[in-house]
């Protein structure tokens, strides 16, 4: 029991940290992406923190396991390096009965894994998609901030103030570039801009007032030129900013059950189903991958032993793939897994009989 707390402790310590840390790596990036995003004008910048919410448990779901693995990769290499592990087979613990103590954690790791997949992931997947499509009519004259220049999709405006309700504009500049090639840009310079409400409609509509409208064909020394007392304008929301998702990852479980049959679907509910064992398959291989000697250093192995448990989620990836074209069965998911499995027992077996064999080639050779 004193050994088995050891153990998970030193374990779960570690895969926090290296959960955390390539969490903090993948985030980051997507962050970055969102940030460009919102400093042009294009996204809310108060809605980054909920987006960033939303997607972590999609990420969780590949980053768990990875960093499950390098945690038992870590802690056995140190066993080894610091000779606990001479000291546990000494007192008649051999390693894999480290492994079974540690049975019951990694059980409880799966069911995290699990719930991820079955059900947070999905249900972060549904919100983004939510927040996004709100985003989506968020444009034009929405994202407009006084004395500030703001783009949005083919839009650049200008308002010198703005009212609190967002309905009155003063000082507007707008310049909406040509979509198709040989038409005008076109420039607006009014003193006063009204927002108007029409039900069903998802574009932003204004009236200004006292302007001038400018037709400029770039490249050309030309242009027309018109000043009007009161022009209705008619901003189309940026179709650019609705950020991709799946529709078929937003279903929950429940659902994608019931219309199984269809090749996507099985596709996704196979891999929330068997991927999550892919935890027992982490503890399989770390067991087998671990054995280092003290003078090798604890991260010996570790890096091509990332490699092989990449390769295995790699593989699952692209089995994922195959099957939504029908190009492989869904039982394609539990046929990898078992392989990786049969993979770590003879690493397993094979460092248990090196020893026996070089014994013997020396007394051949003796």
């Amino acid at each position: 029991m004193i050994i088995r707390r050891y153990l998970v402790k030193q374990v779960l310590s570690t895969s926090l940290v290296v959960v955390a840390l390539l969490t903090l790596i993948m985030m980051g990036g997507r962050l970055i992406k969102y940030f460009g995003v919102a400093a042009q004008g294009r996204l809310d910048s108060s809605v980054l923190l909920s987006i960033i919410v939303f997607r972590m448990p999609e990420f969780l779901t590949l980053i768990l396991p990875l960093g499950f693995f390098i945690g038992l990769m870590l802690v056995f290499g140190r066993l080894y390096v610091d000779h606990e592990m001479a000291v546990f087979n000494a007192s008649g613990v051999s390693r894999g009965q480290l492994a079974r103590l540690l049975v019951p954690f990694t059980i409880l790791v799966l069911g995290a894994q699990a719930l991820l997949m079955l059900h947070t992931a999905p249900w972060g997947v549904r919100q983004f998609e939510q927040l996004a499509t709100e985003q989506a009519v968020r444009a034009g004259f929405d994202l407009v901030r006084p004395k500030e220049f703001i783009s949005s999709g083919p839009y650049t405006i200008y308002a010198g103030d703005l009212s609190e309700d967002r309905r009155n504009l003063r000082d507007i500049f707008v310049y909406q570039r040509a979509i198709k090639e040989g038409k005008p840009d076109v420039m607006i310079v009014a003193r006063e801009a009204t927002r108007v409400q029409i039900p069903n409609e998802t574009a932003n509509v204004v009236d200004l007032v006292q302007g001038r409208r400018y037709e400029i064909y770039p490249g050309q020394p030309k242009y027309l030129q018109a000043e009007f007392q009161s022009y209705r304008l008619r901003l189309e929301n940026d179709k650019d900013i609705e950020l991709d998702a799946s529709k078929v990852e937003a279903l929950p479980t429940s659902a994608l059950w019931e219309r199984r049959g269809d090749p996507v679907i099985n596709s996704e509910l196979g891999w929330r189903v068997f991927v999550p064992f892919a935890i027992v398959v982490a503890l399989m291989l770390a067991v087998a991958l671990s054995e280092v000697s003290p003078r090798q250093g604890r991260y010996y192995r570790l890096l091509p032993a990332i490699l092989i448990f990449a390769s295995l989620i790699v593989l699952l990836v692209a089995v994922r793939i195959r099957i939504s074209k029908e190009q492989l069965d869904v039982w394609a998911y539990p046929a990898v897994l078992i392989v990786y499995a049969i993979a770590a027992l003879l690493f397993a077996r094979k460092q248990k009989l090196a020893p026996k064999i070089k014994k013997q080639l020396k007394r051949v050779k003796s």
